[in-house]
């Protein structure tokens, strides 16, 4: 399969020349280009239903996650789990800010819209590189791959965007300190944990890919397994809104279990190449 991508790109069957396949994926990526832009300009005249309802939702201690961390509070008797009332006054410092914020949250909103398309365009460009065997085998994967990506972007924007936004604007180094937080300060760390936690959910066809072409493989994960629970614990640490570790827990757990099938979808794609 991957013969395609590490032999500059040269196809075996029809000796088809490599600049020949620089203007396919010219053409792939065109492609993709075009959805996101067209996308983009859809979200742009939704302007108040994304930007009020989706992108500030987080900023208020009636969003959905906060409500479901009160309760579960109060069922287990954890307080670190009770969000405390808070207000986020978000202010513009540029004359431009609110349409380039504006434009951006667009553009972001197409690039999520468009990842089914663009997968797909990818798996176009790599398809005339697989034998009949790989074809069958890689079924469904376009499935597989939007799946993934759009649970993370949800886990981001419901689990980590909330719990981050409710931590650091609450937190403080002395009381005499007011926070102005800046429009693009909030709009920038929404974006960038939500896109994040959807390429981080791809971790498992990562595994899958890299164990193709032999850089990966089952045991070297199991090995690393203990310093990977070190690391996601360190990520939990730092976006979790208390310091008790049940709470940690709930953020690193999805990670764990992402890590966990990276590790047999890396032992059974291992088992199909010694047979080869």
């Amino acid at each position: 399969m991957f013969k395609y991508l590490f032999s500059f790109f040269k196809k075996e069957e029809d000796n088809m020349h490599f600049w020949e396949h620089i203007d396919q994926l010219r053409k792939y990526l065109f492609r993709s280009v075009i959805a996101i832009f067209t996308f983009s300009i859809v979200a742009f005249f939704y302007k108040n239903f994304i930007f009020n309802t989706l992108i500030l939702s987080p900023s208020d201690t009636k969003f959905i996650t906060y409500r479901v961390l009160c309760k579960l509070g109060s069922l287990v008797h954890i307080d670190g789990l009770r969000v405390q009332p808070f207000h986020l006054d978000l202010i513009n410092i540029e004359l431009g800010g609110q349409f380039r914020y504006h434009i951006l949250i667009s553009f972001v909103t197409g690039v999520i819209a468009a990842f089914p398309f663009i997968a797909w365009q990818i798996c176009l460009f790599i398809k005339p590189a697989l034998n009949e065997k790989e074809l069958k085998n890689s079924r469904g994967i376009i499935f597989y791959i939007t799946i993934l990506f759009l649970i993370g972007v949800l886990f981001g924007y419901y689990v980590i965007v909330p719990l981050t936004v409710n931590f650091l604007s609450t937190y403080e180094l002395s009381g005499s300190i007011k926070n102005n937080i800046t429009i693009g300060s909030y709009i920038s760390t929404v974006s960038v944990l939500t896109l994040s936690m959807g390429l981080v959910f791809e971790l498992p066809m990562l595994v899958y890919f890299l164990t193709k072409i032999r850089i990966l493989t089952a045991a070297f994960l199991r090995k690393s397994r203990k310093y990977a629970i070190v690391l996601v614990f360190i990520i939990a640490g730092f976006i979790t809104p208390s310091t008790d570790a049940f709470t940690q827990t709930i953020v690193a757990m999805p990670l764990f279990i992402l890590y966990e099938i990276s590790i047999i979808i890396s032992k059974r794609v291992g088992k199909s190449l010694e047979k080869i």
